[in-house]
């Protein structure tokens, strides 16, 4: 019998339990961001030593772009939502603790199961302190879109990480609609929002493709009058789209645009959240490089606007096999084999790169172990991730004697044979997650610092990493 090894959720009991103290009856407006301390907060290390191979059947955590999206539509729904595979990592445990500080009542999470009272478009309350987004941009830029709309005052704020990141890319837009938001003076959280119910409909044309963006202004469009327009200028997840369909709720989609009226009403549903790709991408490039790999990751979304991942290392060589594809909740889902295959450099073709985006700290480590040079350009975006992602990345492939040279918009990297040695992830979940795959072909230990943010996206990822055969322990310092 085949055993198949999955996640094992890490709880925490701040983000997801305990309500938020009523300490005045407004929110208050302050640039500080709140005192508080998470598990994320723990300095905690990856120690990784050379590992032979993977295999067997894996099932990684839930989606996390979907996992957002499921709480935010659920809470504004009329009815109950009931959510299966929700993911218990700390980026959604905000989105999910933002809005029960909303009023929202919500049950769970327990083993991926999630019940949401929803209370309508006009349902919420004034939250009674500013609302803590920890690392997550996505709950910050979507939340930003939503708040915007509402009749109470709010603010969101996140960790350091979160506070230093690009956010007028969202302002800016919403300020056309009538958005009253306050900003740090470098254009960062935390993020004063005067709540405008008067909001107008725009027709916008994103000058970056940016799924968050796009969701941020159709989540202000659902409270505005009259028509939100949203033009891309590449594709990116459609994951929002998606969802308001199956919440009944009317779009207008041609090519890479998308309309919706303002005024309109959610309905609630039962929805079944996929494995999440991201977190699938590093078993994926794992079992591409490991020698004899053969592995099964079950039940995973493979949304075209994100299988930009699959394409990539299937040009580079990667053996890689859908199987079993289906349709779950409005989403396409599959299982995936991987088994070992001789990889080789390419250019990456720029339309792949928005379907890749989230993906490219483990393609690197697959550019890495390829043969010939392997070529990135149009990936700015990659520099105002969790961390710069280019140099960051770049500095520790340096690390381990693989040539990599980082340029403003992407990479340069020639294969060649990983050593071991120490690497600053720079608190960056995907990175720290991308190296320790590297010890399937590295010829030493791999030390990986600052990795207590692999829990915003892929709690227990140690556990089902060591069970499907990478040798890696977690250290708290």
């Amino acid at each position: 019998m085949t055993r198949t090894m999955r996640f094992v959720p890490h709880r925490i009991l701040r983000a997801c339990s305990l309500p938020y103290r009523n300490l005045s009856s407004s929110v208050k407006l302050s640039v500080s961001s709140p005192s508080r301390r998470n598990s994320s907060m723990t300095t905690s290390n990856f120690i990784v030593s050379p590992s032979a191979t993977l295999h067997g059947h894996v099932r990684a955590p839930g989606d996390k772009s979907i996992s957002h999206r499921a709480i935010m539509l659920g809470a504004l729904a009329d009815g109950v939502t009931r959510i299966g595979g929700f993911l218990e990592g700390e980026d959604c445990l905000a989105t999910l603790q933002a809005f029960r500080a909303m009023g929202v009542a919500i049950e769970g999470p327990q083993d991926g199961s999630v019940i949401i009272q929803g209370v309508g478009l006009h349902g919420l309350q004034a939250p009674h302190e500013p609302l803590y987004m920890g690392n997550s941009g996505t709950s910050m830029r979507l939340l930003a879109g939503l708040l915007a709309g509402q009749t109470f005052a709010s603010v969101l704020t996140g960790d350091a990480s979160l506070n230093r990141r690009p956010m007028r890319r969202v302002t800016e837009p919403l300020s056309r609609m009538g958005a009253h938001i306050v900003t740090t003076p470098a254009g960062a959280a935390p993020l004063q929002i005067q709540g405008n119910p008067a909001l107008q409909g725009i027709d916008y044309t994103l000058p970056v493709a940016s799924a968050q963006v796009k969701s941020c202004l159709l989540l202000a469009g659902l409270y505005a009058q009259g028509r939100t327009c949203v033009t891309e200028p590449a594709s990116t997840r459609d994951h929002t789209e998606r969802m308001l369909i199956s919440f009944g709720y009317s779009l207008e989609q041609r090519e890479r645009r998308v309309c919706l009226h303002g005024g309109g009403r959610l309905q609630a549903y039962a929805l079944e959240i996929p494995a999440d790709i991201s977190s699938a991408a590093f078993f994926m490039v794992g079992a591409s490089i490991a020698p004899k790999a053969d592995i099964v990751l079950e039940n995973v979304g493979v949304n075209p606007t994100r299988t930009g991942v699959i394409t990539i290392l299937r040009q580079m060589g990667a053996d890689i096999t859908l199987l079993n594809q289906r349709q779950a909740g409005g989403e396409p889902v599959a299982d995936i084999r991987v088994r070992s295959a001789p990889l080789h450099g390419i250019r990456i073709p720029a339309e792949l790169v928005p379907l890749a985006i989230d993906e490219f700290p483990a393609l690197f480590i697959a550019a890495a172990c390829a043969g010939g040079e392997t070529v990135l350009t149009g990936a700015e975006e990659l520099r105002v991730k969790e961390s710069d992602r280019i140099q960051v990345m770049a500095d520790g492939l340096q690390t381990l004697g693989i040539a990599a040279r980082p340029t403003p918009d992407g990479m340069l990297i020639s294969g060649g044979a990983p050593t071991g040695g120490v690497i600053a992830s720079q608190g960056d979940h995907r990175i720290a997650m991308a190296f320790a795959m590297a010890a399937l072909r590295a010829q030493g230990i791999i030390r990986i610092q600052d990795c207590a943010n692999v829990n915003t996206s892929f709690p227990g990822f140690v556990e089902l990493a060591r069970g499907a055969g990478l040798t890696i322990d977690a250290v708290s310092t």
